[in-house]
C-alpha cells in the first residue's frame, strides 16, 4: 500500500534525537495485528521529552512519538476486535519500543487494546490519555491503602499539569479534601473548580526535607519526586499512603525511612506503562463512572499535530496547564 499520511518521527543525529512533521506510508508500520485510524492522541510530560530529545526515551530510530492513542479499528487479526471497534492504547512502550500514537495510522498489537468505554468519545479518551489514566491508578492505590474520604486532607503536588489536574477533579468528586500544590497561583481559581479545597506553594514542598515532620496528609498523589516527594512522605500521616506516578522535579529521592518505620507510611509506585490489563480495564471503567465530563472539558485544550514539537517544549518548561489533547488529522 503506498498510501501516505502524517506522524511525528523522531530521527538521530550526531548523537542528538529530535522529531518533527514528516510523511509516512502504511508499508511503514510496523507488522502488529491490528491496524487502528488514529482520532486522537495527547500531550504528556514524556512525550516532552521523546519529541525534544532532551530525555532519552526512544530507543531506536526512526521512531514514531506519541505514548497513548485512541482511534477506530480499520483492519483486524484478532478475534477480539473488529473493524468500527472504537478502542484505546496507553503505554506498552509506545514512542519508547514501538511506534506511538502521533501519527493518522498506527499498527499495535492486539493484546495492547483497551475497548473504549461507552460513556467516552476518543476526543474525551484522550482528554483522559496517559496522564488521567495514570491519575486513576494513583486513585486505585490510595483506596486499596484504606485512604478513604472524609478521614483527612489528600495533597496533590503538580496539580495543574495533566496527572494533578485529573487527580484533583478524581478526588474531589469521591468526597476527599484536596490540597493542591502549585507553584502558579494564575491557576488557583482553575484548580477550585475542578475540586481542590486548598493549596500549598510548591515551593514549601522543595526545601531540604526533614526525616520527619508534622503529620499532615493521609494520602497523597504525587508526581514530582526528589524533595517534594521526600518531604510529602515526611508529613504523612499515621498509616497514610503516597501514590507516586511521575519525576519532574528529579529522580532522586533524599528521603528517610522515619516515615516507614515510626507511621507506618506507604509509598505506592504506579507504572502505568506495563499495568496488567485488569486493572487498566478497571481504571478505565471508573474514570466512566468518577470523572465528571464537565470538569475533564475545563481542563482540556485541542491541537493540531503539526503544533506537537512546540507544545513538547513547553510542557517540559512547565507552561502547560490540564490535558491537551492532539487531533492527529488537523
Amino acid at each position: 500500500m503506498s498510501e501516505t499520511f502524517n506522524a511525528i518521527v523522531a530521527e538521530e543525529a550526531d548523537g542528538k534525537s529530535k522529531a518533527s512533521l514528516k510523511p509516512i506510508s502504511v508499508g511503514d508500520l510496523p507488522d502488529n495485528d491490528v491496524l487502528v485510524d488514529v482520532e486522537y492522541s495527547t500531550l504528556n510530560y514524556k512525550d516532552g521529552l521523546a519529541v525534544t530529545g532532551a530525555g532519552r526515551i526512544c530507543r531506536s530510530f526512526p521512531m514514531v512519538c506519541g505514548i497513548d492513542l485512541a482511534g477506530t479499528v480499520a483492519e483486524s487479526g484478532a478475534a477480539a476486535f473488529k473493524p468500527g471497534d472504537k478502542v484505546v492504547v496507553n503505554g506498552y512502550g509506545m514512542s519508547e519500543a514501538h511506534w506511538g500514537g502521533y501519527s493518522q495510522k498506527a499498527r499495535v498489537k492486539s493484546d495492547w487494546l483497551v475497548k473504549l468505554p461507552s460513556a467516552f468519545t476518543t476526543q474525551e479518551a484522550m482528554a483522559i490519555g496517559t496522564a488521567g489514566y495514570t491519575a486513576m491508578l494513583c486513585v486505585l492505590a490510595l483506596e486499596h491503602n484504606h485512604v478513604a474520604p472524609g478521614s483527612g486532607e489528600v495533597l496533590v503536588t503538580g496539580a495543574a499539569g495533566g496527572v494533578g489536574s485529573v487527580a484533583v477533579a478524581l478526588l474531589a468528586k469521591l468526597g476527599h479534601t484536596v490540597v493542591a500544590s502549585t507553584g502558579r497561583p494564575e491557576t488557583h481559581d482553575y484548580l477550585s473548580d475542578l475540586g481542590a479545597g486548598g493549596f500549598i506553594d510548591r515551593a514549601e514542598l522543595a526545601d531540604e526535607p526533614k526525616p520527619i515532620a508534622r503529620e499532615r496528609w493521609v494520602g497523597a498523589v504525587d508526581s514530582v519526586g526528589s524533595k517534594t516527594l521526600a518531604n510529602v512522605l515526611s508529613q504523612m500521616a499515621y498509616g497514610g499512603c503516597v501514590a507516586a506516578c511521575g519525576l519532574a522535579g528529579g529522580m532522586d529521592l533524599p528521603a528517610s525511612v522515619f516515615p516507614f518505620i515510626l507511621r507506618g507510611v506507604t509509598l505506592a509506585g504506579i507504572d502505568s506503562v506495563m499495568a496488567p490489563m485488569d486493572l487498566r480495564i478497571e481504571a478505565w471503567e471508573r474514570l466512566a463512572t468518577d470523572l465528571p465530563k464537565g470538569k475533564l472539558n475545563a481542563m482540556t485544550t485541542v491541537e493540531p499535530m503539526s503544533k506537537v514539537p512546540e507544545l513538547a517544549a513547553a510542557i517540559l518548561k512547565g507552561q502547560t496547564r490540564g490535558r491537551v489533547v492532539i487531533d492527529v488529522n488537523a
